[in-house]
């Protein structure tokens, strides 16, 4: 019987699948083990640490020339990783990592580390909540200070508003964070990555990524830089502008159509992260669904997609 011989050794989950995925696409089956233990924020990765893909011996002179084949080599001889996956991801968020395994962590769904029979994937739960945490407080700050005028209910419906999922999730999308995430395969099956609940959840862990990074100067950056062109719009709007639903209320009444309808299609989730989905109802015809944290959010978000869709 052909006994196994190890052909690529990477400190990256991600690299190891680029590579394990290379193989088997050429008809060779690759089998990986890892000495990495199971962490909260794996913050360092040392040689006990490496992923470590094996072939049968059979195989390995091929597999070997496959890889090399696909290697960047410089004109000083030096032979560089086979791809950076989050290279575009680093550039489009304007920060780059020292350690990239905390962006690969975050982007990695536990649809992903449950399907690694190695052990040593961690799902990016923890960093959502983290960067949830996060992403409060300096929203909240910012504010604070842009709005002295309004009171302590104006203030939290905006901040109700640019942190809700639909509007992470949108943040998400203009990142293309949906390229960059790792998914299992079932999940990708089913289009997670268009997904509204897993874009905000990523969204809220790249934000946890950055903090663990660079601290919360670089954190309170990033966040700066992605919502001040929506609190800028509500300073323009007013707080009345956030309520899509009534204004939707008003365009069918203008257009003398009988009110919305918002119904309940579904509810996913364990208790303390529930996601709803609501599908809003103009004159019998389903206009928009949409995701959120709570109904309210739902219905909100689904009255924004609608309105939309009939100004167009």
């Amino acid at each position: 019987m052909p006994e196994l011989v190890v052909i690529f050794t990477s400190s990256s989950n991600i690299e190891a699948g680029v590579v394990r995925s290379l193989l088997e696409a050429h008809g060779i089956r690759a089998m990986s083990s890892s000495g990495i233990s199971h962490a909260v924020f794996p913050l360092s990765v040392d040689s006990a640490s490496e992923i470590r893909l094996a072939v049968h011996e059979d195989d390995a002179d091929e597999a070997r020339r496959i890889i090399e084949s696909h290697r960047t080599e410089l004109k000083n001889g030096e032979v560089v990783r086979l791809r950076d996956e989050f290279d575009a991801l680093q550039r489009s968020i304007q920060y780059r990592f020292r350690d990239r395994g905390l962006l690969e962590h975050a982007m990695t769904h536990t649809s992903r580390a449950n399907e690694d029979i190695s052990g040593g994937v961690a799902d990016n739960e923890s960093m959502e909540f983290l960067g949830d945490a996060l992403l409060g407080f300096v929203v909240a700050d910012i504010l604070f200070r842009e709005f002295p005028q309004f009171d302590e209910g104006e203030k939290s419906k905006i901040k109700a508003s640019l942190v809700s999922t639909a509007t992470l999730a949108r943040q998400a999308e203009r990142l293309n964070i949906g390229e960059h995430m790792l998914l299992g395969r079932g999940e990708e099956k089913t289009g997670g990555r268009r997904k509204q609940a897993l874009l905000a959840d990523s969204y809220e862990a790249l934000i946890a990524a950055i903090y663990l990074d660079g601290g919360i100067e670089q954190a309170r950056a990033f966040i700066g830089r992605e919502f001040m062109p929506l609190v800028r719009d509500v300073d323009k709007q007013g707080v009345g502008g956030l309520d899509f639903k009534s204004a939707l209320q008003e365009l069918v009444q203008g257009r003398e159509l009988p009110l919305p309808e918002y119904r309940l299609v579904a509810a996913v989730g364990p208790d303390h992260q529930k996601q709803f989905q609501v599908e809003v109802v103009v004159n019998g015809e389903p206009v928009a669904v949409a995701v959120g944290q709570s109904k309210k959010e739902a219905e909100q978000e689904a009255a924004r997609a609608a309105l939309e869709k009939l100004r167009a």
